[in-house]
């Protein structure tokens, strides 16, 4: 009797503490199977379960950002989607967000409530962990913000170096840093972070980063780090001969994949992320393997727009920056060329080269030498890549600045790309040329004589010593001859010899 009685009240008390446990909320939103907390794919909790998602659309400034701010996550950094849900699994089927929601319920449903689908796609969010950044123009630009102790802070200038923003630029999927000014995007109503970040800038994640106490505690108005990042590099070009023509291709889930799209705002987006200036053209592709974007046009980058795994025909876009930026030198076969502070100084007299040349791109096309502020300009065909101007003599009307401009006819457009400014200075020679002329030809001569003469001098040195002592040889050998013959006189001899003498 008594073991029945303690089962009855374990079983009651499970069931209330089952009962204390409050279900979430409907359409309350997770991600599960992730890496991180702020990782996984989504679900929604629909009449009691937790379920998929029906959308065809998913976008990275919209709905992905919902998700990471309901979660309180950071930025979005990647989407994608899985495979299908298993045969008649329900879904919620949602149609869109405009990104200002603080949750997933409060963005539109198809038909003004949300719905169950069947077979649908499921989607895969991953959003940075423990940084942000806040109320910049995309993803990839704001206030820096690092989470402390579940809600955000912003982060002081002074704290703050190009180290730790090359770490917080690839926790949120963005290429380098550009751009690095206190109060660049505002100051925020949060708190300020109390750490100093100590990061060697090849971290992964601000949370690998090594953290010391702050010198300072206050962080003066004006002084919350704005941080803007370059654009991705997961968009590109190719088949065009240059990195601003050819297919549309997108790196996707490991892989690079065709995009699909039908208008011009697609391309407006692909040419400005590429930083290849404004579209020129935009052709259908040969292909229907790509996933098909739309994009408004405003954005910075392919991923801020909207997407669907439909398959749809590729898109070839030209953008107006196609041809590489041309190189502009001088050369100077006198040697009258010197390099000053404001760029290269030319003797008067002296004749000169200005050369224009170009990366190996396209075949053809010509190079225009433009004197800045006048009408003088000369024009040459471009051969093997590269034209040269000749200079016969330098005088005062040659100084001032010169540009390269290469034109050329490419995809039944006119394309043109200008070089840098090259400044040139006309400056009075030391001398006149001709003078210098002859004081070169005088100094050759002078050192070929000179050279002559330190060879030629130690044979003849070494011939006088060979005839001083040929000489010394003969008069010893005399010397030793006459004591000879004295030797062999008598004394009376030798005294009657000394007489003589």
């Amino acid at each position: 009797m008594i073991p029945a009685v303690v089962l009855m009240t374990l079983l009651w008390s499970t069931d209330l503490q089952a009962q204390s446990v409050s279900p979430p909320a409907e359409y309350s939103v997770r991600l599960v199977n992730g890496t991180t907390s702020c990782s996984g794919t989504v679900e929604v909790f629909y009449r009691g379960e937790w379920s998929g998602l029906c959308t065809g659309w998913w976008d990275m400034m919209l709905e992905v950002k919902v998700v990471c701010r309901e979660l309180n996550c950071g930025n979005p950094v990647a989407e994608s989607r899985g495979g299908l849900i298993e045969d008649r699994r329900i879904g919620v089927r949602l149609l869109r967000c405009s990104g200002d929601e603080s949750s997933i319920r409060q963005c539109e449903y198809i038909g003004g409530k949300p719905g169950v689908c069947y077979g649908a796609y499921y989607h895969h969010v991953t959003c940075s962990e423990s940084v942000r950044l806040v109320d910049g123009a995309g993803l990839c630009s704001g206030r820096v913000e690092v989470k402390s102790n579940q809600s955000w802070a912003s982060v002081c200038e002074a704290d703050f170096d190009r180290q730790d923003a090359e770490v917080v630029c690839r926790d949120v999927g963005c290429g380098a840093p550009a751009a690095l000014q206190g109060g660049l995007y505002g100051e925020g109503e949060g708190q300020t972070w109390d750490k100093e970040f100590q990061c060697k800038g090849n971290e992964s994640l601000l949370l690998d980063c090594d953290t010391s106490d702050r010198e300072n505690n206050t962080c003066l108005p004006g002084n919350a780090v704005g941080l803007t990042c370059s654009e991705p590099d997961d968009v590109r070009l190719v088949g065009g001969g240059s990195r601003c023509a050819g297919g549309v291709e997108w790196y996707d889930q490991g892989e690079w994949r065709t995009v699909g799209a039908e208008d011009w705002d697609v391309a407006a987006v692909v040419c400005r992320q590429l930083g290849c200036g404004s579209t020129v053209s935009v052709l259908p592709g040969n292909t229907t393997r790509g996933f098909r974007v739309s994009c408004s046009g405003p954005e910075s980058s392919l991923r801020e727009c909207r997407r669907t795994y439909d398959l749809h025909p590729g898109l070839t876009v030209i953008c107006s920056d196609l041809l590489v930026q041309p190189d502009i030198f001088l050369t100077d076969p006198m040697g009258g060329v010197s390099r000053g502070h404001q760029g290269p100084e030319m003797f008067r007299g002296y004749n000169f080269t200005i050369t224009c040349s170009t990366q190996p791109q396209y075949p053809g096309g010509s190079f225009l030498l433009t004197f800045i502020g006048s009408n003088r300009t000369q024009t040459q065909p471009a051969v093997n890549h590269s034209a040269a101007f000749l200079f016969p003599a330098a005088d005062d009307s040659h100084q001032g600045n010169y540009s390269c401009v290469y034109d050329n006819y490419v995809f039944s457009h006119n394309f043109s790309s200008e070089s840098e400014l090259l400044s040139l200075t006309i400056t009075a020679s030391p001398l006149p040329a001709f003078i210098i002329r002859h004081v070169v030809v005088l100094l050759i001569l002078l050192t070929t004589i000179t050279t002559s003469y330190l060879y030629y001098k130690p044979t003849r040195r070494q011939k006088r010593v060979n005839r001083v002592s040929s000489m010394d040889l003969y008069v010893n050998a005399m010397e030793m001859v006459s004591l000879s013959s004295r030797a062999e006189a008598g004394p009376g001899e030798e005294r009657a010899a000394q007489g003589t003498e």
